[in-house]
């Protein structure tokens, strides 16, 4: 059987499933399975496969069809500038988290040797995105996931800024190192009884302790808020993502420690979803 031909059957597969992008990610899958890039894929879809390539292709497309995130699949995903190595054990990086790194950048234009610390790193993808922009900046991350941060430091040195990048397994509570100019965060938020309810690429595959925001999905944020502004420097900037509906609560709660609301960013949908403040 040629590309051509496994491509267009397994996406019928994808389809009967409900898959969006069934052709793409039967594209994607395709890359994967012979090692190259999907350019290659379109241009040579008359090559013949073999046994193993075919059998291996079918064995990606069903755990696709049983809902598997491609991200998971190819161990990759594009974010920011750069390619990011990622497993199941890290959330899936997001367009939207794209925003975080955007206004970074643009608060800090004209700083240098800024230390930019990141409360729950997992991939790395915020933070590593904003050293390898800003060649003089230094980063600190913290997860409570070794695996986590064995992922990012893995993209650290794919990415050429290991260099500048110091990494703890730590609790937010427990964590004490340092003072920083700026502290970005994309914490934990969803609701634990919604989690179920997310699409099933989410609910099923991405790991839970970065989803879980307790209760009432403020767990992690209050902590965040809290041991940040112990940790930053006075006139700091504090970056925080947060869910669609979190805002006016989130404000309170960073009046409450003492920072001062710049702005609210709006996601691509149009949701809000980062909110950048001063310590004051």
């Amino acid at each position: 059987m040629n590309i051509n031909s496994a491509i267009n059957q397994a996406s019928k597969i994808l389809r009967n499933k409900l898959i969006k992008n069934s052709q793409l990610d039967c594209e994607i899958l395709m890359a994967k399975t012979i090692n190259k890039d999907r350019n290659f894929i379109l241009l040579n879809s008359n090559n013949s496969l073999s046994k193993n390539d075919l059998n291996y292709f079918y064995f990606l497309v069903k755990k696709r069809s049983l809902g598997t995130p491609i991200a998971y699949l190819t161990n990759k995903k594009f974010f920011w500038n750069s390619e990011f190595f990622v497993t199941n054990d890290t959330l899936i990086p997001r367009p939207d988290s794209e925003l975080v790194v955007e206004n970074i950048l643009s608060l800090s234009k004209y700083k240098s040797k800024i230390n930019v610390l990141d409360i729950g790193i997992g991939s790395g993808c915020i933070l590593l995105s904003i050293l390898k922009e800003r060649k003089n900046f230094y980063g600190t991350g913290i997860d409570i996931s070794k695996k986590c941060l064995n992922i990012s430091r893995i993209n650290a040195i794919n990415l050429k800024v290991s260099s500048r990048l110091k990494l703890y397994k730590s609790d937010v509570d427990k964590f004490d190192l340092g003072k920083y100019d700026i502290i970005v965060s994309n914490p934990p938020y969803i609701v634990n009884y919604k989690i179920k309810y997310l699409e099933r690429d989410v609910a099923k595959f991405e790991p839970k302790q970065a989803l879980n925001g307790g209760l009432d999905g403020f767990s992690e944020i209050r902590k965040v808020v809290k041991k940040s502004s112990e940790l930053i420097k006075k006139n700091g900037k504090f970056i925080l993502e947060i869910g669609f509906d979190q805002k006016n609560k989130v404000i309170n709660l960073l009046k409450k420690e003492g920072f001062y609301i710049n702005s609210i960013q709006k996601d691509l949908g149009d949701n809000d979803r980062c909110i950048v403040s001063t310590k004051i």
